[in-house]
């Protein structure tokens, strides 16, 4: 049953524990991952350490401090954009897990490429926890419409879900406090990044429109010129807001002081949202669909998440030999035209996995917006696999006021994306197998289904259409196992970043 959350999103913050004693390196005691993600942040510095023993301090004097980095194999991750990569990557390097470094990427995705995954977008994740053998978990954040009159400039907006969609994954699956995973995105803001080519040819898209609200400009196009793959680019207002979600909670852009400054900047903008319609809409936890695969089996997202839907029936269809090349979108038309008002917390998890399971495909989707993904999987085989939507490329083409946050467009105005992801894994050994994330507007479920497809036989994902682009993260003799055989791929003509352990 799905387990739709209504708290505020606010929880008190995890303590983060001294470093101990024992002589040992950090990672190698319980509790290692925060004391490193605290050493990293400069948060453990002024605790005390009263009761150590010597022998830790003539090693510190003699050959210095332990370095907060982890070494040897530390996981992958995999994303469409390198600095968001580069995010998670450091987090698991300093000993978060997999959960942990998924919330730093879709944080840093908030800064580095907001014209497909901005504070104000939504989405859905996938995890799956190490070495357990449970199926993994759904989190399901996507866009929800606004209620209120949008005014005369009508630019209908989505309630913004992926803050409260990942902190409600991190909750469950992450080892680290929330705030410390907010942080890096807030000095990225702030210190600003290098625009990438990923992020510049979205500008460039899209730039009549999205120049004509003053806000964008003055970000998107400092001086009067679109930024351009190679430039420098601050955002000092989205990073006061990431400062104000990093201190006070995610509640607040739910029920807080930021809450109102977005509402009133979203009415000013067109956007019609209501400070009732954020502080109502919570992201849900759901059963994920689930396809045998021999020994294996394999999860994907379930609805309103259908994007996973048609990716598991085109897998199932593939597995047994049938044609799946149009099944995919097929399934998913035919889903839709049943169910026009999914919503985040409904319970159709056992309904989808009957459509996997005997597949029913009719219609056409016409043409879908833009979204974009990543894959995480950690040392210990713990894993995330998320897609994230703005509902249109750059949502609605304006920002909330002076939050720095670029609006998602509603659903109730453009058709709802193909969100697709899978993860496979084996229920015997508690082994993770493979990860794979998808977009490419209306190729991204039969993407992700003929990439998870050939990593369960070995094989790296390869392009089968157009547009579907895949992020994965492939260990094909399982982990924990031989780490020397996963490999990380993202699509070769993208501009993504596939990190490496060595």
């Amino acid at each position: 049953m799905p387990n739709p959350v209504a708290a505020s999103g606010n929880r008190p913050a995890r303590p983060i524990p001294p470093t101990g004693c024992s002589g040992q390196p950090a990672a190698h005691r319980p509790q290692a991952s925060r004391v490193l993600l605290g050493l990293a942040l400069g948060l453990s510095a002024s605790l005390p350490l009263a009761g150590c023993g010597s022998v830790s301090s003539v090693r510190n004097l003699v050959v210095g401090p332990p370095s907060p980095y982890l070494s040897g194999f530390i996981g992958n991750v995999v994303a469409d954009e390198p600095v968001a990569a580069l995010a998670g990557r450091d987090v698991l390097a300093r000993g978060g897990n997999a959960a942990d470094a998924a919330v730093a990427v879709g944080m840093a995705l908030s800064v580095t490429l907001p014209s497909r995954a901005s504070l104000g977008s939504g989405g859905a994740c996938l995890a799956y926890r190490a070495g357990s053998g449970r199926s993994p978990e759904a989190f399901l954040f996507t866009p929800v419409a606004g209620t209120a009159p949008a005014g005369q400039d009508s630019r209908p907006a989505s309630v913004p879900m992926t803050a409260r969609g990942l902190f409600l994954m991190q909750a469950r699956y992450g080892s680290v406090s929330f705030d410390e995973l907010v942080k890096p995105a807030a000095r990225l803001a702030r210190s600003g990044i290098t625009v990438s080519r990923a992020l510049a040819d979205d500008v460039a898209a899209v730039k009549g429109p999205l120049m004509g609200d003053p806000n964008a400009r003055t970000i998107f196009a400092p001086g009067g010129k679109p930024i351009a793959a190679g430039d420098q680019l601050s955002q000092q207002d989205l990073a006061n807001s990431l400062d104000r979600i990093a201190l006070a909670g995610v509640g607040d852009l739910y029920t807080g002081v930021l809450w109102q400054q977005f509402t009133d900047g979203a009415a000013i903008a067109g956007g019609g949202l209501s400070r009732a319609d954020l502080r109502n809409s919570v992201p849900a936890q759901s059963a994920a669909l689930t396809v045998d695969a021999g020994p294996d089996r394999v999860a994907f997202l379930p609805p309103p998440a259908d994007g996973g839907l048609g990716a598991a029936a085109a897998f199932r269809a593939g597995q047994s030999g049938d044609e799946s090349g149009s099944l995919a979108n097929g399934v998913v038309a035919a889903w839709r035209a049943s169910h026009p008002g999914a919503v985040n917390g409904g319970d159709y998890a056992a309904e989808a996995q009957a459509l996997v399971d005997r597949p029913s495909a009719g219609g056409s989707l016409g043409r879908l917006p833009a979204s974009t993904s990543f894959t995480v999987v950690d040392r210990n085989g713990g894993a995330v696999a998320c897609a994230l939507t703005m509902d249109n490329l750059f949502g609605t083409g304006r920002i909330a006021g002076d939050t720095g946050i670029v609006l998602a467009a509603s659903p109730a105005r453009f058709p709802k994306p193909l969100l697709a992801s899978s993860i496979a894994w084996n229920p015997t050994s508690g082994s993770f197998r493979a990860a794979v994330a998808g977009s490419g507007q209306n190729d991204a479920a039969i993407a992700v289904a003929a990439a998870t497809s050939r990593a369960l036989h070995g094989s790296p994902p390869s392009p089968v259409t157009e547009t579907g682009r895949v992020n994965a993260i492939v260990c094909a003799r399982g982990l924990p196992g031989d780490q020397s055989a996963c490999t990380a791929t993202t699509d070769p003509r993208g501009s993504g970043l596939a990190t490496r352990s060595d």
